[in-house]
């Protein structure tokens, strides 16, 4: 029975008293009666929420100091743009190596992220690969013939360099430009971004890096097949990453968008195989044979004293 009567629930008059005449006293007395190292949470009207508004402030200047971008005069601004690693970088020249169609390489190789490193470095090393191949070839038809006269042309890598860079980036700007333009009069037109664009034209040159070093064997056929294959690769993938975004537009637009891109593209090909490939003109030097065979220059015989008067 002692037991039972533990268990059953008593009332605390005196408590009941104190709560009666002083209201109050649980909140007065509640630092008190928190035990050492607890903190009592009094929500008031006043400070309830400061504590969540100080947390949200801080992330709203948080998230606007990532949001800020620097100025496109700073170097912070092309930086992004160089933010690439090896592997990016080999999966988009793989890309541009290897076009197929309904597979876009803005799609699925850019993926809203186009970069500056890898189109700079191949135009580089395109004008220098030119410059130096177109040398080469001067060299060795001067082993085969000695009459060639041969001196270094360093001016090729001037102009490799100029030409390379004006058509990877003043092609794009234009073709860009065209777009926009044509985005207003179709809206279904959605053209890229004049990066994205950019980038699309400078991965599609790499292809005439190797071909140019091969366009050393003096075989002339083989000079021109290796060069129509790397055009095709290269006029392909431009058809391909370009089709998705013009075929909304009218048939004429399109037709000749695509027709002046492929133009302008073998233009380059074919300046390039015509301007560093051409060989030194020959010296007109008569043979030794020839020299000896013809006969010396003579005096034409004098006529006698008595005929002549």
């Amino acid at each position: 029975m002692a037991a039972a009567d533990e268990l059953a629930f008593h009332e605390f008059e005196e408590a009941t008293n104190l709560l009666a005449q002083t209201p109050d006293a649980a909140i007065t007395r509640s630092d008190q009666l928190t035990p050492q190292g607890h903190v009592a949470v009094v929500m008031d009207s006043g400070g309830s929420y400061g504590a969540d508004d100080e947390v949200e402030s801080d992330k709203a200047a948080l998230l606007q100091e990532e949001k800020q971008q620097p100025g496109f005069w700073t170097f912070g601004y092309y930086q992004s743009f160089f933010d690439v690693d090896t592997s990016q970088v080999l999966d988009r020249i793989k890309g541009s190596l290897l076009p197929r169609p309904g597979h876009n390489f803005v799609r699925h190789h850019l993926r809203n992220r186009p970069d500056l490193y890898g189109p700079f470095w191949i135009c580089a090393t395109l004008a220098f690969v030119l410059a130096i191949t177109g040398n080469l070839t001067l060299v060795l038809a001067q082993r085969r013939d000695p009459s060639i006269h041969y001196s270094p042309q360093f001016h090729k890598v001037t102009v490799a360099g100029i030409t390379i860079y004006c058509y990877a980036w003043l092609v794009p700007l234009a073709l860009w430009g065209f777009l926009r333009w044509r985005r207003g009069v179709r809206e279904r037109v959605g053209p890229y971004t004049f990066l994205e664009t950019v980038c699309v034209y400078g991965y599609s040159l790499f292809v005439f890096i190797p071909t140019v070093v091969l366009w050393l064997i003096p075989v002339p056929w083989l000079q021109w097949l290796f060069g129509a294959l790397a055009l095709a690769l290269s006029a392909a993938g431009l058809v391909f990453t370009l089709w998705p975004v013009v075929r909304e537009d009218t048939r004429l637009a399109a037709t000749v968008l695509l027709s002046t891109v492929v133009l302008l593209h073998t233009l380059l090909a074919m300046g390039c195989k015509f301007y560093f490939f051409q060989p030194l003109p020959l010296e007109h030097v008569a043979p030794p044979h020839q020299a000896m065979s013809q006969p010396p220059n003579t005096l034409p015989p004098t006529l006698p004293r008595s005929m002549a008067t």
